[in-house]
């Protein structure tokens, strides 16, 4: 149950997307008088300010979509700028709380659900060819109607889900395989700047690996605490029994920081009781959440 708005607060603010708080039931007049002051331009991102597996997040393109999402979300939610460098990674960091710096542990970079066109065949052919892509097209056609009875010329391509969740269709391709002293000094740096951040994964998009790599010309698109996942391990050619060593080898960094917090700076273990409860809202939340507004793409 991270709030978002929360998160943004502790980052630089050169390094995340310009982002609005609303609160559910704020009138619409009040959304759009905060836009205007803000500058913010179409297309816009919206989701929850409680969220998780991309659920409620929406690109929005014009006035009418705005007012769409803020009508129907019965949850706080935030509007961000959107951001178009073409690139999506997420960078999974530690470090032990007493060091002087972090490591990065993974790197997942994400393909985003995408068609490209042979020039006779309609977008919903295109995404039927795909095992993973014909997963969403109920979803894709709620929000695209008839548009994926178009058909896209040679080689042109069509992002649907611009945006890299893995439950939204987005192909998770490991590439750790490229950490190094540069990028992580570069990471380093920022997560550093992160008051109590330890442990976690950063979204980030940006526009080269050399310019990511200096920690030049990207934006965080979100920071995951301790209940974030190394998403590196998502790749379809890792198995099972991979999946199941990095969770345990995160879960182990994770509860080594747990411990190291605990007795050195006196932060207090989460107690069975306040667990339990906080499962229960989160359970509660993903219901209000998973309605109407978050089953448009």
């Amino acid at each position: 149950m991270e709030s978002k708005k929360d998160i943004y607060k502790l980052l630089p603010n050169a390094y995340y997307p310009k982002t609005l708080f609303f609160e559910a039931g704020t009138r619409i007049t009040e959304v759009l008088k905060s836009i205007k002051i803000n500058q913010l331009s179409y297309p816009l991102i919206a989701k929850p300010d409680i969220g998780m597996k991309g659920i409620a997040v929406k690109k929005l393109e014009t006035l009418g979509d705005l007012v769409d999402y803020a009508l129907n979300a019965k949850f706080n939610f935030l509007v961000q700028e959107f951001i178009s460098l073409k690139n999506e990674v997420g960078i999974f960091y530690y470090r032990y709380p007493g060091e002087k710096s972090g490591t990065i542990s993974g790197i997942v970079s994400k393909e985003f659900l995408s068609v490209t066109g042979d020039g006779y065949s309609t977008i919903a052919e295109l995404l039927r060819l795909d095992k993973r892509y014909v997963l969403q097209l109920s979803t894709l056609r709620r929000s695209y109607g008839n548009t994926l009875d178009s058909i896209l010329g040679r080689n042109e391509k069509a992002v649907l889900v611009p945006y890299g969740n893995h439950v939204r269709g987005a192909k998770f391709v490991d590439v750790s395989m490229h950490i190094d002293a540069t990028l992580t000094q570069a990471i380093d740096a920022i997560c550093r700047q992160i008051d109590g951040f330890y442990y976690g994964r950063l979204d980030i998009r940006y526009h080269t690996w050399q310019e990511l790599r200096e920690g030049k010309n990207l934006s965080i698109i979100e920071v995951n605490g301790a209940g974030s996942e190394p998403t590196h391990m998502y790749d379809p050619y890792h198995s099972i029994f991979f999946a199941w060593k990095e969770i345990i080898r995160h879960w182990a960094i994770l509860y080594k920081i747990s411990r190291l917090n605990h007795k050195k700076k006196k932060q207090p273990y989460m107690d069975i009781r306040s667990g339990l409860t906080m499962l229960r809202e989160n359970k509660k939340h993903v219901k209000i959440i998973s309605g109407e507004t978050s089953q448009r793409a």
